[in-house]
């Protein structure tokens, strides 16, 4: 299985990030000072690039080597422009499928929602660079190996995907409780995005407020949520039996 490796050293990671290397996550020592870092920040705002300032006991055990105080991770996948993804899809198919995740963050959700999403021919998933789950080796088990075949694309706002999407004619869609709407109710038989929450905040509510549609899975059960690789699951093949009946 591939996993993801890391690049260490400050002038490594400051090369590798001009290079458009799919950083899944940088640690920076606590403290740490110089030109250097301070290039290194400024590339970090630049890129959208999710950091977290560390002790040096946390690098130490992401790698044994003469880190410098900085460590980056690297996906063991490449991620897509967002304009090269939607293109390519909208030419593709008259009823493309996209996936918008607003801050799933865990790495099992995120692996088993991949997955889903590679059965129910989905074209493109799209996640923002800060807050998103990571790509990683447990992302790449729990997908199945999925990961290698559905498009990625990270973006810096998730608002800036949805209005472009709606630009390119894909109806933006809002799977949440705070709907009257039932899913079945929507037709999906057109270009569509579908819009899954955050494990625990669900959709944010100025993503909401731009989505074309919302609507909710019915429940009947005392429990008034599902786990969003679930509820992402029912949502994909309610899209793919309209479309199969169809």
């Amino acid at each position: 299985m591939e996993k993801a490796s890391e690049i260490y050293g400050i002038r490594a990671v400051i090369e590798a990030i001009k290079a458009e290397k799919p950083i899944n996550k940088l640690y920076i020592q606590n403290g740490l000072q110089g030109s250097l870092v301070r290039e290194l920040d400024a590339l970090v705002q630049d890129f959208g690039i999710s950091t977290s300032h560390v002790p040096v006991q946390k690098l130490n055990k992401l790698c044994s080597r003469n880190h410098q105080g900085v460590v980056a991770l690297i996906s063991p996948v490449s991620f897509h422009p967002l304009e090269k993804l939607v293109e390519e899809a909208l030419q593709q198919t008259e009823a493309s499928l996209f996936l918008l995740l607003d801050g799933v963050s865990d790495v099992r959700n995120f692996g088993a929602i991949i997955r889903t999403a590679e059965c129910t021919g989905v074209n493109g998933i799209i996640v923002p660079h800060k807050g998103a789950a990571p790509v990683n080796a447990d992302t790449v088990k729990t997908s199945a190996g999925a990961v290698f075949n559905v498009p990625i694309a990270k973006v810096a706002h998730i608002k800036d995907a949805i209005y472009y999407l709606q630009g390119s004619g894909v109806k933006v869609i809002a799977i949440t409780e705070k709907s009257k709407k039932s899913l079945y109710e929507l037709d999906f038989n057109q270009p569509v995005a579908l819009i899954m929450g955050a494990e625990d905040t669900g959709i944010s509510a100025s993503i909401l407020k731009i989505a074309d549609e919302k609507a909710h899975l019915p429940m009947q059960g005392s429990i008034d949520s599902l786990n969003v690789s679930v509820a992402s699951g029912i949502a994909l093949y309610e899209v793919l039996r309209q479309r199969l009946d169809a």
